[in-house]
């Protein structure tokens, strides 16, 4: 069975450092500041940009994903969680 969404996002938030949530949310500007530092994306996390932005620079750091697209602020959808957790545990090891 595959991992649910909220599944996919607990596992990124423990592996960026971050708690857990018990119920399915979306992440936090903190949360995504974290990703963006875990998989070395190229924006500057001290000044706290946009969720959106971070967004994208995460979707260009990650293999497999699309950076430069018009949605490419959007919110992660399930095939980008499975290829933002695969990524991070790839660095893991």
């Amino acid at each position: 069975m595959s991992p649910t969404v909220h599944a996919l996002r607990n596992e990124i938030r423990v592996s960026v450092g971050r708690f857990e949530r018990e119920v399915s949310s979306a992440f936090t500007k903190e949360a995504l500041a974290a990703i963006c530092d875990a998989v070395d994306a190229d924006i500057d996390t001290d000044s706290q940009p946009s969720k959106p932005a971070m967004r994208t620079a995460i979707r260009e750091a990650v293999d497999g994903l699309d950076g430069d697209g018009e949605d490419s602020g959007d919110s992660f959808r399930k095939a980008d969680l499975q290829a933002i957790a695969e990524a991070l545990r790839d660095d893991e090891q």
